[in-house]
């Protein structure tokens, strides 16, 4: 474990206290056809494609609130990111390159809520990982709660090194680390 250089010292103690198993990005049975029927369902036209306003209704029905610009990125995500993901043909494709007129195929719709369902997942491991630390329910991660952890796992922390982590995150600056806090600073971390 890094302790010089700004590296910080939470990484090892984050991934001792939780499973990183939202690193799978596979999708289950059940979620593969939870999305195929999403498709079908909001492919309103049988076109076996979905213009943006499909997509956004899908998503939603799936449990997620894209905004008109990510929609546009997850599009871009899946095509050449240039707007070509039109098929020929497809009355979308007589619009501009870069509006939002693109169509997505099935394959597609998979690989953008397969995405969307990791980040999901990744942000619910995160708050599984959070509870780990704030075992009072306060929806704050003290400096005891911290140090409570690192015994448990074993760590050889000093109480100076402890602080350290909890002055990085904490934001507010009111000593102790919020779910918000947290969460940002894993997302830092890229550890999730």
């Amino acid at each position: 474990m890094q302790q010089k250089g700004g590296s910080l010292p939470s990484t090892a103690l984050v991934r001792s206290s939780a499973s990183a198993s939202s690193a799978n990005a596979e999708l289950s049975k059940e979620q593969l056809e939870e999305i195929r029927e999403a498709f079908d369902l909001f492919d309103t036209d049988g076109s076996g494609t979905m213009d943006v306003r499909e997509l956004r209704i899908a998503m939603r029905a799936l449990g997620f609130e894209p905004r008109k610009e990510e929609l546009q990125q997850l599009i871009n995500s899946v095509t050449d990111g240039g707007g070509s993901g039109t098929p020929s043909g497809h009355p979308a494709s007589a619009g501009h390159a870069n509006a939002i007129s693109d169509v997505i195929s099935f394959s597609q719709f998979v690989q953008i809520m397969t995405h969307k369902m990791s980040q999901r997942d990744s942000r619910e491991e995160m708050l599984k990982a959070f509870v780990l630390f704030d075992t009072e329910g306060t929806g704050k991660i003290s400096f005891q709660n911290l140090k409570r952890v690192a015994i448990e796992l074993g760590e050889n922390m000093t109480d100076a090194e402890l602080q350290e982590m909890i002055d990085e995150a904490d934001r507010d600056g009111d000593g102790e680390v919020s779910e918000e806090e947290f969460l940002r600073l894993m997302k830092k971390t890229s550890l999730y």
